[in-house]
């Protein structure tokens, strides 16, 4: 099964029209809310990449971020 855990600080409209900047972050550069729902949702698997996505439309920013989780059976999720 596949699942994503994503936060935004705004509600994202998919659209071909935003502006999009994706990096690799560390945890250490994740906010504590970010980081507190990560751990509530990653349940006993190992975090193996955090991506910060940054959207620009219209003026407006919005921030979303995209974890990879391994559980113990080394199968990855979203």
């Amino acid at each position: 099964m596949k699942r994503s855990i994503l936060l935004s600080a705004a509600m994202v409209i998919t659209t071909s029209a935003f502006a999009e900047k994706e990096e690799k972050v560390r945890w250490s550069q994740l906010p504590g809310a970010v980081q507190k729902t990560i751990t509530d949702n990653a349940g006993d698997g190992k975090i193996e990449e955090i991506e910060k996505e940054t959207k620009t439309k219209d003026g407006k920013t919005v921030t979303v971020y995209e974890v990879e989780v391994k559980n113990g059976r080394g199968e990855s999720r979203d």
